[in-house]
């Protein structure tokens, strides 16, 4: 099993590495994707080295998105690559999990449309203006989306994601 990470400088350490970890604790490979081949930088200043630029990834190498929180999304979301690989996934029905502004991503990709989706409060009128209906839940599964508010969800979070992957209805690579 293969998950794909999209980041950049400024993504939320927490729901970058949690995730991420948490994936690798049940067996699958995590590959981190980036803009471009050099180290990107979290909100508090951890580094990670990413393992090939969001434009060199074939979607059909991966089963699971991961899209973490903090400001790398809005850097992410302007790469039309980023979003062809976010609105390609969704298509194919594989799973993609976005937390918190992780959203704006699969915005961009015109991928919520008549979704329930939670995100980061401060995007949920973007999330409404997409055609999503927004609540303000800690996680919310709709078929093969999993939201998350943000970081104090993070429990709940990788407790779902990791049941839903373990689901016989996911979709595999």
């Amino acid at each position: 099993m293969r998950a794909l990470i999209l980041l950049a400088d400024g993504f939320d350490d927490l729901t970058l590495f949690l995730p991420w970890y948490r994936l690798k604790e049940e067996g699958w490979d995590v590959a981190l994707a980036a803009p471009l081949m050099t180290a990107a930088t979290g909100r508090h200043g951890y580094t990670v080295e990413p393992d090939m630029t969001i434009q060199d990834v074939n979607t059909d190498d991966f089963d699971l998105l991961i899209i973490p929180d903090g400001s790398a999304t809005e850097k992410v979301r302007l790469l039309g690559e980023a979003v062809d690989v976010a609105r390609t996934l969704m298509q194919e029905g594989k799973v993609v999990a976005a937390i918190g502004h992780g959203a704006q991503l699969l915005i961009s990709a015109g991928a919520l449309d008549a979704r329930t989706v939670t995100c980061s409060p401060g995007i949920r009128d973007d999330v409404r203006a997409a055609g999503a209906l927004y609540r303000d839940d800690s996680t919310i599964l709709d078929g093969n989306l999993l939201t998350c508010r943000g970081s104090d969800d993070l429990p709940e979070f990788s407790r779902r994601l990791v049941a839903l992957l373990k689901s016989p209805t996911v979709v595999r690579a």
